[in-house]
């Protein structure tokens, strides 16, 4: 089959590495290992940092050019997918681009994680909110990346054209580097693990959540591993005591899987994350996770399974969690192989690849019918 692709929100091609564009690519090869030809469709990229309706109806401007410009293109090579698909649309990254080429052409239109905030109906993204329900109400079938948005989405997508598609990884390497290991069994200190960007806004709470929780335990036994970067640096490695945190920097993508499997648990609180692609990494390390209860995250981490969840932002209850597992350093082995096998059973690039498929029939079958463009 061939499909076009796009990634309003931060394009695969992006210079700065996020969970956002991680997933994208996954999505891309996922279907490419699935037997799907991938076209990227463009690179355009309508995500902004602030809003107004004049900002919004620029950004509507530029991509309605680029969507003509790729028109042109596809009739000249005499290119049809058999469908459309975006990637993460919102207020603040409508797909513009995408139902008009579907108008122009005759395409199934997919989405997969779009998310709406009703909040945004009115104010300085009221323009953005309207532009991304055109699209979501224009789209033969929908996919939230958690149960939370799907709430949301339900307000404008009907049933029959709206899905939840859990994330997933390509697990093998985080696999090989915990098999390679030789991982032995957890013992104090625990060897606790982050890996976040450092940076002002939802990443640095986070890391104040669990500065503020480790505080909590500065009498147990535990020392911390960062993985990370950012302008933000200086202000979040203050945060923690010398003496017991390890800054490894930045790390390639090939050097993560080792940072894992060298782990005991995973800790990162999650203040406003989508899921957190971390957790995934982790579980498919046989490594445990001690998180906030964020969104999507309970829908990929099975609390007092693969890990222990307390409220977003309670830094008491993050420390209570985190005591509880070096009191009983085996509860840290037990979680770790729950993990790896619920990320072998359903969060793999091949389940992630029998998911979109279903999601991309769906989406055919819903234009064959008719059903577009419609609202409960």
């Amino acid at each position: 089959m061939k499909i076009a692709f796009t990634a309003p929100m931060k394009p695969l091609d992006h210079p700065v590495p996020s969970g956002d564009r991680t997933m994208g690519r996954l999505i891309v090869k996922a279907l490419e290992e699935a037997g799907h030809e991938i076209r990227i469709a463009s690179t355009f990229r309508s995500w902004r940092k602030e809003g107004s309706r004049e900002i919004q109806k620029e950004v509507e401007r530029e991509a309605l050019i680029e969507a003509e410009r790729i028109a042109t293109d596809w009739t000249r090579q005499s290119y049809k997918p058999d469908v459309f698909l975006t990637y993460h649309l919102y207020h603040k990254a409508p797909d513009w681009i995408g139902p008009m080429l579907c108008a122009n052409f005759d395409l199934p239109y997919a989405v997969v994680e779009a998310s709406r905030a009703p909040k945004r109906q009115s104010g300085a993204w009221a323009y953005g909110f309207a532009a991304a329900d055109t699209a979501l109400k224009r789209a033969n079938a929908v996919a939230a990346i958690h149960n939370a948005d799907a709430e949301c989405l339900g307000a404008v997508v009907p049933e029959s054209r709206l899905d939840v598609l859990l994330p997933f990884l390509d697990a093998a390497p985080f696999q090989a580097a915990a098999e390679a290991s030789r991982r032995p069994p957890a013992s104090v200190p625990l060897k606790l693990l982050t890996v976040a960007m450092m940076r002002e806004g939802d990443k640095m709470r986070s890391y104040e959540v669990l500065a503020g929780a480790l505080e909590n335990i500065a009498d147990q036994p535990w020392q911390l591993t960062i993985v990370g970067d950012g302008p933000a640096k200086e202000h979040v490695l203050k945060l923690f005591p010398s003496n017991r945190v390890t800054w490894a920097g930045a790390a390639k993508p090939e050097q993560l899987p080792a940072h894992y499997a060298q782990s005991d648990l995973l800790v990162w609180p999650a203040i406003r994350e989508a899921f957190g692609l971390v957790f995934l990494e982790a579980q498919a390390s046989g490594t445990g996770v001690i998180a906030g209860d964020t969104f999507g995250v309970p829908d990929i981490v099975r609390d007092s399974e693969t890990g222990l969840l307390s409220a977003e932002g309670d830094a008491e209850a993050f420390a209570a969690n985190l005591a509880r597992v070096i009191e009983n350093p085996a509860l840290a082995d037990k979680m770790g192989r729950a993990a790896s096998a619920h990320i072998r059973e359903r969060h793999t690039l091949e389940a992630g690849g029998i998911r979109l498929e279903s999601l991309i029939q769906k989406a055919i079958g819903n234009h064959a019918h008719g059903q577009e463009g419609q609202t409960k």
